[in-house]
């Protein structure tokens, strides 16, 4: 008997990476950075389940002890350098499906993205229903426009588009790419198009300061400053609106 469920958040935590050494456990700011996925998925508070994929007996502990369930491990298949994230949700679904749970919906979060917030999350799974479409994704709008870009020919620079080259920033149409972050999927549609990239994918919009890939070390570095500006600022608003909600009580009681 199939029992049909909705939601299912995917964290995918492979433990071969290479460029950085452990990279899904490593500490971040003070707790694995896997944690941090973890945590804003069980707090968007809109997941039938929490599970991470891994082959990994360490990872695996670690997830169960931060509130995750390790159901089951990845196969040789899909714990290789050359598994896609289509492969691995693939598989996930498979496994489920197997156990008699079928999902109607699945977000597939990366381990190493701590700006994840569960608000995000949240957004990208009512964006997926009340849209009607077959994933949703974060996107983050590049930074210089790649219309003005340059190669080089011989030497020399040249640029790519030259009918680009005088137009005004602001009068380019704005690109953006794949923040790296969560996927958003209907997992009917996956089953048949095989991929996070849908024919009907629409988008959540990221600033700068709420992506960072790392696959370096200078990348983590980057990332934990990133990170901590980001929690003074978020400090610093709370501090201001505090402030001013208490200028506002006694404002109120000296007109009594």
């Amino acid at each position: 008997m199939v029992t049909k469920m909705s939601n299912v958040a995917i964290i995918t935590a492979r433990g071969g990476s290479k460029r950085i050494p452990r990279k899904n456990i490593k500490a971040f700011l003070g707790k694995p950075i896997l944690q941090y996925s973890i945590e804003a998925a069980l707090k968007a508070d809109t997941f039938d389940e929490v599970m991470v994929s891994t082959e990994d007996e360490e990872i695996a502990a670690i997830a169960r002890k931060a509130g995750a369930s390790v159901p089951f491990f990845r196969t040789e298949k899909t714990a290789n350098d050359f598994a896609t994230t289509a492969d691995v949700i693939g598989e996930v679904l498979e496994m489920y499906e197997a156990q008699g749970k079928h999902f109607e919906r699945a977000c597939c979060i990366y381990p190493t993205a701590p700006f994840i917030t569960s608000d995000k999350l949240k957004e990208g799974m009512q964006l997926l229903e009340e849209n009607e479409a077959e994933s949703a994704l974060p996107v983050v709008r590049f930074s210089f426009p790649p219309q003005r870009c340059v190669v080089i020919k011989e030497n020399y620079l040249t640029p790519k588009w030259p009918e680009y080259m005088a137009c005004r920033s602001q009068d380019l149409e704005p690109y953006y790419h794949d923040a790296g972050q969560f996927y958003c999927i209907d997992t009917a549609a996956f089953a048949k198009q095989h991929t996070v990239f849908m024919s009907k994918t629409v988008p959540i919009i990221l600033s700068e300061m709420d992506v960072q890939d790392i696959d370096t070390e200078e990348d983590w570095a980057m990332a934990e400053l990133k990170y901590k500006m980001t929690i003074q600022s978020q400090a610093k608003r709370k501090a201001s609106k505090k402030r001013f909600c208490a200028w506002g009580l006694n404002s109120h009681r000296h007109l009594k």
